[in-house]
């Protein structure tokens, strides 16, 4: 039984949910009768995830109605579907939603900002670049060099085609 679902990332033929208690991977070769293959588990926290190759990128967020306490980004070895390991763990402020493009994280960090990296070594992720701007999620746009970002003031996109330095091209400002 899945816990409360955070995030369902379609890869392939697969689904990875990000939920309050773990990462479920699931065959979705049949789209009307999704098969779960395994679990990657850790504590309680709300749970964001993206998939690239195999290798997926997870954030924990504490502080939350998911009753977590941890604040990061977990890298998870997907190469054995039926048996995901954790690779590494690096401290977060309040990661929220990501995204994966040619292994570049783009990983929003609630009041932290906007933050990217090049995770082409898990062991040994680089920062790239860090827009000061409270963000919640991101949207590598597939086929292009854009990325959509989901802020507090509002809906922010990108040039990401420098990675090291992204270039704001829009915003469209939302009031509460």
């Amino acid at each position: 039984m899945v816990g409360d679902v955070e995030t369902i990332f379609p890869y392939q033929d697969k689904l990875f949910v990000g939920a309050n208690d773990g990462m479920y991977i699931f065959d979705n070769t049949v789209p009307t009768q999704p098969k779960q293959l395994s679990k990657f588990s850790h504590a309680r926290a709300c749970d964001p995830v993206v998939v690239e190759g195999a290798t997926a990128y997870v954030t924990l967020r504490g502080g939350t109605t998911c009753e977590g306490f941890n604040n990061q980004l977990d890298i998870v070895d997907v190469k054995d579907l039926l048996n995901p390991r954790l690779l590494k763990t690096y401290p977060m402020s309040n990661p929220h939603g990501l995204s994966i493009r040619k292994n570049i994280l783009y990983l929003c960090d609630g009041e932290s900002g906007l933050k990217s990296f090049d995770v082409t070594d898990p062991f040994n992720m680089k920062a790239l670049d860090h827009e000061k701007i409270a963000t919640y999620d991101a949207i590598a746009l597939p086929g292009s060099d854009l990325l959509m970002v989901i802020g507090k003031n509002g809906l922010y996109q990108y040039d990401a085609k420098n990675p090291k330095d992204l270039k704001q091209l829009s915003l469209i400002p939302v009031q509460k």
